[in-house]
């Protein structure tokens, strides 16, 4: 595999219009881009497969060095170019607009200016329809260029002028100091017709999204250490929300490994329900009260006329417009990242029953409740239909948090969680005198916390495992003490604090468990997670261990990459591996933050 026709997943950054997103990398290359929504099949992917996927490249036409940022508190890209004749920058961008039509034209502009001396500049624009399976025409004339395929239309409009080589579209121009070209590539329809681009409407929408990001990230109340690493994740939080619905999407991208050459490669561009808590945690705490509410009306609906069959009442994830149906399948004609195949679309752990979402679900109405708004009858109803069923059905096997494919079994996270689900809805109930059949709820309660301790705690390895009755320790109890299990100073959870900091912390950084201890039933190693990796930041701060965790948070900080983005994992030498960026980490690192900032005054 030459690894030369991949940038490495860490050197992109994100675009995005609340609906679908972009990767553009430091070569100026957009090489990820699914229109018209985040889980649409793909137009350009040559992440996935340099040849077959499609790209959109941009990019000064001689030797030159580049350097990518975000526009001071938005999430407007900048790719700079520094040649020797001259610095030139494209400005990459989304422009956010509401609900009418011009919502579907999903535009996409590419701005290039050059800023000093004189640069000439090549683009080619070679999109790959429904994932580079399906074919297309391209029509083109001196400064349009409209792309068909059977499922979707793309206008290309550019100040430039364009040529055709009957499938792909390309430029060349020079620009001298002061001078710009703009780029703008719309999705067409019979209610979205083609429209061009001209430099003082690419102007007016610049300065206009600019104007967005700031306004949405001028109502974060964060001000403590920190401030530009916990706004460029709530930025980037903004950017993974699905509009129309409130939704959060895991990732925007599919199949991007967690090991270069393996297997473990899934479809992250749907809502998981286990990121509920987390994000309504995050969004309340920043002040986000809208965006924690769209998300709670998201979960809410899906919680309508629930039945509770032997699978539980909910999926553990669904389709950003709430669906259901998720199929899982291979796109074999795409050689995925760096050879690393099968490409996945789908999630077939849609099927899975994991437990632990009901926790983080009922956690969410708690904190919503408390910090948000008052939640209504019917949604106490919903609450009170998930946790009398917990109560008939905590005590099972599931696949767990980090959904395994290796067979049920009895997970402690599993179990903690579901003590959290009954624990914050008798709070709710006892707070707000809500109907409740508080005797059995207890009595799970009671009966939840009581095997854990007993089944869930291994007096060999002084430690809380990752399974009842065995030895193997996890990442996921790090939760104890945040979801008030255990208390942070009790010393059965320093003494587990110091167990896994001894087996699976390396650098701050933290492996989920030891696959050859823990068969998963996937084959080969993966890299550090770094969600686990932000928990245990606060599991010491909560610890009182205050020099240790700002030192690991410090740490983990120099993990990001140039823009402040993170994967699902870091690899051994310190690269981002996994679908990018993912939400979790991201919701993660502004709960290390808040604590940590606030325990150390």
């Amino acid at each position: 595999m030459d690894g030369s026709r991949y940038l490495p997943i860490s050197e992109h950054g994100l675009i995005g219009d609340l609906r679908t997103a972009a990767l553009v990398g430091t070569d100026g290359t957009i090489d990820w881009y699914c229109c018209p929504r985040f889980d649409a099949p793909s137009v350009f992917a040559a992440i996935l497969d340099a040849d077959r996927g499609g790209s959109w490249q941009l990019a000064a036409d001689v030797p030159a060095r580049t350097r990518q940022f975000y526009f001071p508190d938005t999430n407007v890209l900048i790719t700079r170019f520094y040649a020797a004749d001259g610095v030139a920058e494209v400005q990459d961008f989304m422009p956010v607009v509401d609900e009418s039509r011009e919502a579907d034209r999903h535009r996409l502009i590419r701005r290039v200016i050059c800023v000093r001396g004189t640069l000439p500049f090549r683009a080619r624009v070679a999109p790959r329809f429904g994932y580079g399976a399906e074919p297309h025409t391209v029509r083109a004339q001196a400064h349009e260029a409209v792309f068909e395929s059977p499922s979707l239309s793309l206008a290309l409009s550019s100040t430039a002028p364009l040529e055709t080589d009957g499938t792909d579209v390309s430029s060349h121009f020079k620009l001298l100091e002061g001078e710009s070209a703009v780029f703008a590539l719309d999705r067409i329809s019979g209610d979205v017709p083609p429209r061009s681009c001209p430099r003082a409407e690419a102007e007016e929408q610049f300065e206009a999204t600019v104007r967005f990001w700031g306004a949405w990230l001028g109502r974060c109340r964060y001000r403590g250490r920190w401030r530009e690493m916990v706004n460029r994740s709530a930025l980037t939080l903004k950017l993974l929300t699905y509009a129309p619905s409130g939704a959060i999407v895991a990732a925007p991208t599919t199949s991007l490994p967690e090991r270069a050459g393996g297997e473990r490669n899934w479809d992250y561009r749907y809502v998981w329900v286990r990121d509920a808590a987390f994000c309504v945690y995050a969004m309340l705490r920043l002040g986000f009260t809208s965006e924690a509410e769209a998300f709670m009306g998201f979960l809410s609906e899906r919680c309508v006329g629930l039945t509770t069959g032997p699978g539980g009442p909910l999926q553990i994830m669904y389709g950003i417009d709430g669906r259901t149906d998720l199929p899982e399948s291979e796109l074999t004609h795409l050689e995925g990242h760096l050879g690393s195949a099968p490409v996945r679309v789908g999630n077939a752990a849609t099927g899975q029953l994991q437990l632990d979402i009901y926790g983080a679900l009922i956690d969410s109405v708690y904190l919503y409740d408390k910090w948000g708004r008052p939640i209504s009858s019917d949604q106490w109803e919903e609450v009170a239909t998930i946790v009398d069923w917990l109560c008939g059905n905590w005590d099972q096997p599931d696949e767990g948090v980090w959904e395994t494919r290796g067979g049920r079994r009895n997970f402690v996270y599993s179990r903690l969680m579901c003590w959290v689900a009954v624990e914050r809805a008798i709070r709710m109930a006892n707070r707000r005198g809500l109907p409740a059949d508080l005797p059995r709820w207890q009595r799970s309660r009671d009966a939840i916390y009581r095997q854990i301790m007993r089944e869930g705690w291994s007096a060999t390895r002084g430690a809380f495992v990752q399974g009842l009755g065995d030895e193997v320790l996890d990442a996921s109890v790090l939760m104890m003490p945040m979801a008030k299990f255990i208390a942070p100073t009790d010393p059965k959870w320093l003494s587990t604090l110091d167990a896994l900091t001894a087996e699976l912390v390396s650098d701050s950084l933290v492996y989920r468990y030891d696959p050859q201890a823990s068969p998963d039933g996937l084959q080969g190693a993966e890299g550090t997670f770094s969600i686990c990796s932000f928990w245990y930041v606060e599991a010491l701060t909560r610890a009182g261990r205050l020099e240790e965790a700002r030192l690991a948070f410090e740490k983990m900080l120099t993990y990001a990459n140039h823009v402040g983005l993170y994967a699902e994992e870091i690899g051994r030498s310190g690269e981002q591996l996994g679908n990018f960026p993912q939400a979790f980490t991201h919701l993660s690192l502004i709960s290390a933050a808040y604590n940590l900032d606030r325990a150390l005054g």
